[in-house]
């Protein structure tokens, strides 16, 4: 592709975000409409799905998404999943055989070259990684259970986890599966309680070596010995899981909640092998305390499940829900009287994510013209929405775990507990322009390799996807993914897909260059 063509695209690209984004408005409003609901509560459309959406009606697909549970999933992507299931171990085995290959890695002397435990450790947190890519991602993208695969990927952002601290590396598939994904349009109390149980989250906020100030025990399960309190999941779950920041909460509270959490830890050892969450009586902190002004008498685990009961039907817990909520599937800054009546309903119904989200989408906010189109998308939601409308065959997702990275997003990959933001000031700059019009290059042109099997050869996850180049490729390099159709995609698109007149010749002088204009175009990036 010519530098100067990709220069001018480019600039092209950053002046039509910097301007009016709502020009999906002016369509016929069943097709707005369509396309609005297919960009915000689904990662945007594939073939087909705009006249689907157009012919059965606002009102009955949002529904419809509403009850995943009576969508039928494809039976290929039944069977996909149902392979990579059959790799998942139960939690104990998982955390111990991650000790066992972490300590014989610490261990070794020999150097890192092939087959040292070094490299074994690096290949295994290589292989997991992988997998729970794909199972993530073929979801999202060929799902049409669409709105769990968005709640999945809110709510796991919410209750952020990086993939790359101890045991985390291991338990990500596992958390997502059983905290996030079951929870996801049920009760946030579930959820709470799920999140602040499991191993992943105990040992990313450090919950697990958390004793009793003036302690020194034994962790269970572990020859390991810590002191003293730790405050990190007290405070997260204060600040970010639940009443947020202005909830009214002081220092004092923090510690008093990490008291009262104390001991909630896990084994491997014991127990159920595929919950290992524990609660070790000689770690709790057994004195009274005061907690948001309230008394709490010694009481052992209930102590953390009376909170846990507290937090989830706190109202500033319900406005910092709804807000979010709000923020994420109508506009950066949401209208104050929709965040309020959300709120109401999550406090009337007992925290029921499925009636907060039912007030979303059918209030005059989330369905006026003037929102359409005006949330940037950020990297994940990007690539995801990409090959969703390129509709090609997809079997290898190791280079869209690529291209997220590169695009600063890199999927678990948060190193932060308050999650990757959703708004356009973050994600919206220059670098990032140039990144997601290589990819959508890479991805128009057939070079991404995504219908090829995944091999045996690692991604390059912290770097490059040399395969999605915007160099032309020769001519007799063999493409294995077809080039994708600009006439196809505008199908697929409407109206939202706008070709530049003097650059309608592309499609022409190569197969794939005009999608790959309208992939990298402003409007595309928008939803």
């Amino acid at each position: 592709m010519n530098p100067n063509l990709v220069a001018a695209l480019i600039g092209a690209t950053a002046i039509g975000l910097a301007g009016t984004s709502s020009s999906a408005a002016t369509e016929p409003a069943t097709t707005a409409q369509a396309l609005h609901v297919l960009n915000r509560i689904a990662y945007g459309p594939r073939p087909g799905d705009l006249e689907r959406v157009r012919r059965m009606g606002i009102d009955a697909y949002i529904a419809e998404q509403l009850a995943p549970e009576r969508i039928a999933m494809p039976a290929s992507l039944t069977r996909r999943l149902a392979a990579l299931d059959n790799d998942e171990r139960p939690q104990a085995e998982l955390i111990s055989h991650w000790r066992q290959i972490a300590l014989a890695a610490v261990r070794d002397t020999s150097g890192r070259g092939p087959g040292s435990p070094v490299a074994t450790r690096n290949a295994y947190y290589r292989a997991v990684t992988i997998r729970f890519g794909e199972l993530r991602l073929f979801r999202a993208i060929e799902s049409p259970r669409q709105l769990q695969e968005v709640m999945v990927n809110f709510w796991f952002n919410h209750f952020n986890v990086v993939n790359n601290k101890r045991v985390t590396r291991v338990l990500i598939g596992d958390y997502e599966r059983k905290a996030i994904r079951p929870h996801a349009l049920g009760r946030f109390r579930d959820m709470l309680g799920a999140v602040a149980k499991h191993p992943a989250m105990l040992a990313y906020l450090d919950n697990w070596v958390s004793a009793a100030p003036g302690l020194t025990v034994r962790v269970p399960g572990t020859r390991r010995r810590v002191s003293g309190l730790n405050e990190n999941f007290a405070r997260e779950l204060m600040e970010l899981h639940t009443i947020g920041v202005d909830g009214g909460y002081t220092q004092h509270d923090v510690r008093a909640l990490a008291r009262m959490l104390t001991g909630w830890t896990y084994s491997p050892r014991d127990g159920d092998p595929n919950d290992t969450f524990t609660f070790a009586t000689h770690m709790h902190d057994d004195g009274d305390k005061v907690w948001l002004g309230k008394p709490v008498r010694a009481s052992g685990r209930a102590e953390g499940e009376w909170a846990l009961d507290v937090l989830a039907a706190h109202p500033a817990t319900a406005r910092h829900v709804s807000y979010k909520l709000a923020q994420y599937f109508v506009a950066d800054d949401p209208p104050p009287a929709l965040v309020q009546r959300m709120a109401r309903r999550f406090l009337e119904t007992d925290g029921d994510i499925r009636a907060v989200m039912t007030l979303l989408l059918a209030s005059s906010e989330f369905r006026s013209p003037g929102r359409f189109g005006v949330k940037f998308k950020t990297p994940y939601e990007y690539v995801i929405s990409a090959v969703r409308a390129s509709g090609g065959e997809l079997n290898n997702v190791r280079p869209l775990l690529s291209a997220t990275y590169r695009m600063g997003m890199p999927l678990y990959g948060c190193g932060s507990p308050d999650g990757y933001k959703n708004t356009e000031a973050t994600w919206l700059n220059a670098d990032a322009l140039a990144q997601r019009i290589s990819f959508a290059t890479g991805l128009a042109l057939g070079r991404l390799r995504l219908a090829a099997p995944p091999g045996d050869a690692g991604p390059d996850l912290g770097g490059t996807y040399a395969s999605a180049t915007m160099a032309a490729a020769p001519a007799d390099e063999p493409r294995l993914d077809p080039p994708a159709s600009a006439a196809a995609l505008r199908a697929t698109l409407g109206a939202s897909a706008p070709l530049p007149a003097t650059l309608a010749s592309a499609e022409r002088a190569r197969p794939g260059l005009a999608a790959a204009l309208i992939l990298g175009g402003p409007t595309f990036m928008r939803r």
